[in-house]
């Protein structure tokens, strides 16, 4: 029998936001963790705003806004809030209800200084390795690291000739040579570079995005981004690797192992490496490059450098899922310290991804 196409909506619905959200869904999983989280930054959200004046709104609600856009591969928060208007999954996983008014697309332009000033995307990485830990998925000890590159906001003809271009030297190549990304700069984005990781490649305004991951599960321990430059990546492995592992006295007595591909391969950061008394699991060169392979024999014979390299390649997972259709593949904010801020939630976005898999999650009660 024919149903009637009946146009009259009704005024009233008795089944909850909570309810229409499957139990299994994979974004239920997520959020849970992702409150767990913010619960542990509570402290920190209330040193960034005043006791007494309007209410705001509550920042665990715009770091969940901005988890979606990340997961779902939104392009902006203009879109975002479009469809906070009528996605019901949108709504109740930012914590609104049915009937609340969406925000004004501001909001997040005012509130992400203040964010960025408080180092809130950090220290949400933090809080999420928290809970990994307390789950034992992460290595003390057996660590990848590499570096991508994130396409900048800004166009290449916005670029134009410095007028105090550094000294010779001085530059962002190879032992300081000066190129033409170290001689211009963009009228829109004044630290965007011209950059590219091959030599066959075309130039693009960008920034380099750097991970540290550890062995076991491959969740990102340690993420930051940087200025393009040649000898950013190994600059940022120290950095990282530092922040991570620690004081050298407080490190377990077993090596720590440093897994990277060859363009960690240089004789500097070898030699920085053996000071940490971290291995350098580093893939060499073969064929014509031999002379720029810095490891001794017995590094090159360390048993654990094979497994190293194996799992080496899970971090190319992190840069596949954080650029193939995502805001990362070209972010669009401006300016180094607010592209470092989002790289960051970006990798503790993945972190709760690769951990909804990881650790068995009670689906809440409907």
């Amino acid at each position: 029998m024919r149903g009637d196409d009946k146009q009259q909506a009704a005024m009233f619905s008795y089944v909850t936001l909570e309810q229409r959200i499957p139990a299994d869904h994979p974004a239920r999983q997520i959020r849970q963790m992702a409150d767990r989280a913010l619960q542990r930054l509570d402290a920190e959200f209330d040193k960034l705003y005043a006791a007494i004046g309007r209410p705001s709104i509550a920042p665990e609600r715009l770091l969940r806004a901005t988890l979606l856009m990340v997961l779902y591969s939104i392009r902006s928060e203009r879109q975002l809030m479009e469809q906070m208007q009528y996605n019901l999954l949108f709504r109740w996983f930012v914590g609104l209800e049915m009937d609340d008014a969406v925000w004004d697309v501001t909001v997040f332009t005012k509130n992400r200084e203040r964010l960025i000033a408080g180092a809130i995307s950090q220290q949400l990485l933090d809080a999420v390795l928290v809970e990994a830990q307390e789950h034992d998925l992460l290595s003390e000890e057996h660590f990848t690291v590499d570096g991508t590159l994130i396409q900048a906001w800004a166009a290449a003809r916005s670029f134009t000739e410095k007028s105090d271009p550094p000294a010779p030297g001085a530059g962002s190549g190879h032992k300081g040579e000066v190129l033409l990304r170290d001689k211009v700069e963009s009228r829109t984005d004044a630290d965007a570079r011209l950059y590219k990781k091959a030599t066959a490649d075309k130039a693009v305004p960008s920034y380099q995005g750097h991970a540290l991951m550890e062995n076991r599960n491959g969740l990102v321990v340690a993420a930051g981004a940087s200025l393009a430059a040649t000898v950013a990546e190994r600059e940022m492995a120290l950095e990282l690797l530092d922040r991570v592992a620690g004081p050298q006295s407080k490190r377990p007595e077993k090596k720590i192992t440093l897994g990277a591909d060859t363009q960690y391969q240089e004789a500097g950061f070898i030699e920085a490496l053996r000071k940490r008394k971290v291995a350098p699991h580093v893939s060499e060169y073969e064929k014509g490059n031999l002379g720029k392979n810095s490891l001794t024999d017995e590094e090159r014979g360390d048993e654990r450098r094979a497994i190293s390299q194996r799992k080496r390649k899970l971090i190319e997972r992190v840069f596949g899922w954080s650029k193939l259709d995502r805001p990362l593949r070209q972010v669009k904010l401006r300016g180094l310290q607010r592209v470092d801020w989002f790289y960051r939630l970006t990798m503790a976005a993945y972190n709760l991804v690769r951990m909804r898999k990881l650790i068995p999650v009670a689906p809440a009660a409907c």
